[in-house]
C-alpha cells in the first residue's frame, strides 16, 4: 500500500466532496472541479473526512493509491483557498503587463509576446513579478512553466523569467588572458 495514499483528507467547512461512477466532483467557496478515478482505486466518504481505498492489489493499483489520493487532496485545498505561483523577470528593460486576461511580457525578443491565460487563471503584476493564481494547481504549474519557458533564465547574467524560490546556477563567463 502507498504511504500517502493511507493518509485521509479532511473536508473543510463550505466545501462538498460527491462521488459517482468513477466521477469526483468538489465544489467550494473559490469554484467547482470534477476529475475522473481509475477503477483500480475506489473513495470513502465519512462525513467530513475521505479515504483512498485499494480494490485491487498489484503494483499498478499502488501508484494510482498515492497519486489519486494527492489530486484529490489538491482539489480539495484548491476549491478551499486556491493555489498561487509567483514569477521573477530579470533582466534590463523587461517589462510585463496584464491586458485583460493576456500578459504582454517585454524580454528583449523584437516584439513583445502576448500570453493568453487559460480560463480559470488570473495574473498579477508588481514591480517585476508576475502573480498566477487558480483553482486547479496542475492547470496553474503547467502555466506558470509556459510562461517560464518564453525566455528561460541564462547562467551568466540571470535575465529571464524565473520562479521566486529558483536559484540559478551562474557560470564565471570569459577571463582576460
Amino acid at each position: 500500500m502507498s504511504r500517502v495514499g493511507k493518509k485521509p483528507i479532511q473536508i473543510p467547512e463550505k466545501t462538498e466532496v460527491v462521488y459517482q461512477d468513477h466521477m469526483i466532483k468538489v465544489k467550494g467557496p473559490k469554484g467547482q472541479l470534477e476529475s475522473k478515478i481509475h477503477p483500480s482505486v475506489d473513495i470513502n466518504i465519512d462525513g467530513k473526512e475521505l479515504s483512498v481505498i485499494l480494490v485491487t492489489e498489484d503494483k499498478n493499483s499502488n501508484a494510482f493509491h498515492g497519486m489519486t489520493r494527492a489530486i484529490i487532496s489538491n482539489m480539495v485545498n484548491g476549491v478551499s483557498t486556491g493555489f498561487d505561483r509567483i514569477l521573477e523577470v530579470n533582466g534590463i528593460g523587461y517589462r510585463v503587463e496584464v491586458k485583460g486576461s493576456t500578459l504582454v511580457l517585454s524580454v528583449g525578443y523584437s516584439k513583445p509576446v502576448e500570453f493568453a491565460l487559460p480560463a480559470g487563471i488570473s495574473a498579477e503584476v508588481e514591480k517585476n513579478r508576475i502573480k498566477l493564481s487558480g483553482i486547479d494547481k496542475q492547470q496553474l504549474g503547467q502555466t506558470a512553466s509556459e510562461i517560464r519557458g518564453i525566455r528561460p533564465p541564462e547562467p551568466y547574467k540571470g535575465k529571464g523569467i524565473k520562479y521566486v524560490e529558483e536559484t540559478i546556477q551562474r557560470k564565471a563567463g570569459k577571463t582576460a588572458a
